[in-house]
C-alpha cells in the first residue's frame, strides 16, 4: 500500500505516539524496522501517519518496544480499525484539513469539553447563528464558502445526538450570550436553542457571570477531546489564523486546568438556565 499524503490528525497521532514507544525504549527506526521485518522507511511512513498499520502490528511494535501500559496499547490499536471513511472526508475539497481533523477528534471522542467567552460552542449553535458568524469573517468569505462551513458545522453536532454520545460540557461566558450575532431574532432563536439543549441528558451548559470571581483565560476558544486514555487528550483551540491542535502533554495539561477553573466559577447548570432565560426576556 503506497504511503498516504494526507494523513489524518488521528492517524498522525497514532504514528507520534508510536514513535514515543520508540524513543522511550531507545531504540533507533532502524532497530525497530529489524525487530519488526521491514525496513526503516516503512518505520517512518507508520510514524508519520502515512501508512494504515493494524492492530497485531501496533501491539507488536508495543511489545518490541517494551510497553507495560496494556491500556495504552489497547487504546493504539484501536486507532486502526476505522477504515470507512468519515462523512467530513466530502468536505476535504472545500474546508481546511483541521477542521476536518477537529470532526474526526469529535468523532472518536469518550467526552468533550468546551470553554468559550465570547461565542456559543460550535456543537451548540444554530444555522443562523453560525451564518452569521462566518458572515463576520475577515478577510470576508464568498458565499458559497460560508455555507459549506455552515452545513459542516451543523453536521459535526450529531455527535451529540447519536446512540451513546459522549457527554458534552459547554463552561460559556455571560458575555457570548449578550453578543447578537445576526440581530435580536437570530440571538433570541439562539439562546432557546441553548436551552432546548441543555436539557438533554448528555449536555451540561454552564455559565460565567458577569462580576463573578476571575478565572484564567486564553482569550480564545478551548475544545478539550478526551480520548481512550489521558495520553490521547487532545485540545483545539480557536485562533485568529485559524483551528489549532495541540497533543503536547503539558499543554494538554495547562488548558486541562484552565477549564477545571472556569467551570469552578461558573453557575450550576440550573441557575445559568435561570441566567439564559432572563437574558432571553430582556431582548
Amino acid at each position: 500500500m503506497p504511503p498516504r499524503s494526507t494523513p489524518t490528525a488521528r492517524k498522525q497521532r497514532l504514528g507520534a505516539e508510536l514513535r514515543k514507544l520508540r524513543e522511550r525504549a531507545g531504540i533507533s527506526s532502524t532497530e525497530a524496522a529489524a525487530l519488526l521485518g521491514g525496513n526503516q522507511a516503512r518505520i517512518s511512513n507508520i510514524e508519520a501517519g502515512r501508512y494504515a498499520v493494524s492492530a497485531d502490528r501496533v501491539r507488536a511494535m508495543a511489545r518490541n518496544y517494551d510497553c507495560s501500559d496494556q491500556r495504552l496499547v489497547d487504546a493504539l490499536a484501536g486507532m486502526t480499525g476505522d477504515r470507512k471513511k468519515g462523512w467530513w472526508e466530502e468536505y476535504r475539497e472545500v474546508l481546511s484539513t483541521r477542521l476536518l481533523d477537529l470532526a474526526e477528534l469529535e468523532h472518536h471522542a469518550l467526552a468533550l469539553r468546551v470553554g468559550q467567552v465570547i461565542n456559543i460552542p460550535g456543537l451548540l449553535q444554530t444555522p443562523d447563528h453560525a451564518r452569521a458568524l462566518f458572515g463576520e469573517a475577515v478577510p470576508p468569505l464568498p458565499p458559497h464558502e460560508v455555507e459549506h462551513r455552515v452545513s459542516f458545522r451543523i453536521k459535526r453536532q450529531a455527535v451529540l445526538h447519536k446512540e451513546e454520545a459522549p457527554p458534552y460540557t459547554a463552561i460559556v461566558h455571560e458575555a457570548a450570550l449578550r453578543m447578537q450575532f445576526g440581530g435580536p431574532a437570530v440571538a433570541e432563536a439562539q439562546l432557546k436553542h441553548l436551552l432546548a439543549v441543555s436539557e438533554r441528558d448528555n449536555i451540561t451548559v454552564v455559565v460565567i457571570p458577569f462580576g463573578g470571581t476571575s478565572f484564567p483565560t486564553t482569550g480564545h476558544g478551548v475544545d478539550y477531546v478526551y480520548g481512550p486514555v489521558p495520553q490521547l487528550d487532545t485540545v483545539q483551540l480557536d485562533t485568529a489564523h485559524g483551528s489549532e491542535l495541540i497533543d503536547a502533554a503539558a499543554q494538554v495539561e495547562k488548558y486541562r486546568l484552565v477549564l477545571d477553573r472556569m467551570e469552578e466559577v461558573a453557575l450550576t447548570p440550573e441557575a445559568s438556565r435561570d441566567l439564559v432565560h432572563g437574558i432571553v426576556r430582556e431582548i
